[in-house]
């Protein structure tokens, strides 16, 4: 077998994994396939000529492709961040496979991809592929450009953000997760009368301007709001749980990208209120995490 055919059906072996790799450093199905596919094109013009651990060095590839492409971002999410049409095309964007997206957000956690988002390039790159991938930091800090210290330090400070902090009790972190994944399966299910059983009776819902159009209602009232929502209620299937603020909430993001919270109030075993985000700003100030099991 000639060495280009070989190089070829090893990196098909491979390109699983290497699309988990860029998958969780890009947040996006599809430009995980771009990644891949470019890791692709560089490996086949160079040759794998030396290389003793070739798993790792097409990981290592694949990775410099990501963090080029994150480096990329930053002046394109300051635009989109300003552009309400940019945020509908996130949801909608046609070249997406919407569950093959949802059922890989879910394998990583929403939450924890929202928090990476966050992160920048370098301390994505470095929690991810030491962290998940068990990537030697020797390795991380030349594909970075850092030192192996360097490299060890923004791992630690990723992964600080990526756990979270609450200052709520575990036993009523519990109590809230049960309650808003009941909300958000009774919202699913198109339940009123469960809706209902959850909120105290004169429970109050605020969605700020960027998530409810002009002249639509604040309305009162368990049973109202119930049937209100039920009848309008959008993106209730994107919707994830996670810690808002150190509170357990919903977040809505596709390809990881933060597109509205939902932040509930509590009162006992029910729920007394809930507040829609959608303002970018109060967005970026938000701090999400994931969940512990």
């Amino acid at each position: 077998m000639q060495e280009a055919e070989w190089l070829a059906e090893q990196f098909e072996q491979s390109r699983g994994h290497l699309q988990g790799v860029a998958y969780r450093l890009l947040g996006s199905l599809s430009e995980a396939e771009d990644a891949v596919q470019e890791g692709w094109l560089r490996v086949s013009r160079s040759g794998a000529e030396g290389v003793e651990n070739l798993r790792g060095w097409l990981t290592t590839v694949v990775a410099r492709v990501c963090l080029d492409m994150l480096r990329s971002r930053k002046s394109r999410r300051e635009y989109s961040l300003e552009t309400p049409q940019s945020e509908a095309a996130a949801v909608t964007h046609p070249a997406m496979n919407p569950e093959q997206e949802a059922m890989l957000a879910d394998s990583v956690g929403l939450a924890t991809l929202v928090v990476l988002d966050r992160l920048n390039p370098a301390e994505r790159l470095a929690f991810v592929l030491h962290d998940v991938f068990d990537v030697p930091f020797e390795e991380i800090a030349r594909i970075a450009g850092r030192t192996p210290e360097s490299a060890r330090q923004l791992a630690s400070r990723a992964r600080r953000r990526v756990r979270g902090v609450t200052s709520v009790p575990e036993g009523e972190i519990a109590q809230q997760r049960s309650l808003v994944e009941g909300f958000l399966a009774a919202l699913r299910a198109g339940d009123v009368a469960k809706l209902v059983s959850l909120m105290v009776p004169e429970f109050a819902a605020h969605a700020d301007a960027a998530s409810a159009p002009r002249g639509v209602p604040q309305l009162q009232g368990a049973e109202a709001w119930a049937r209100e929502v039920i009848r309008t209620a959008q993106g209730a299937r994107l919707a994830r749980v996670a810690l808002v603020d150190g509170a357990v909430g919903l977040v809505v993001a596709p390809r990881g990208r933060l597109f509205r919270v939902l932040r509930f109030t509590f009162a006992g075993d029910r729920i007394a209120g809930l507040e829609v985000i959608g303002d970018a700003a109060r967005l970026q100030a938000t701090e999400v995490s994931p969940v512990s099991d």
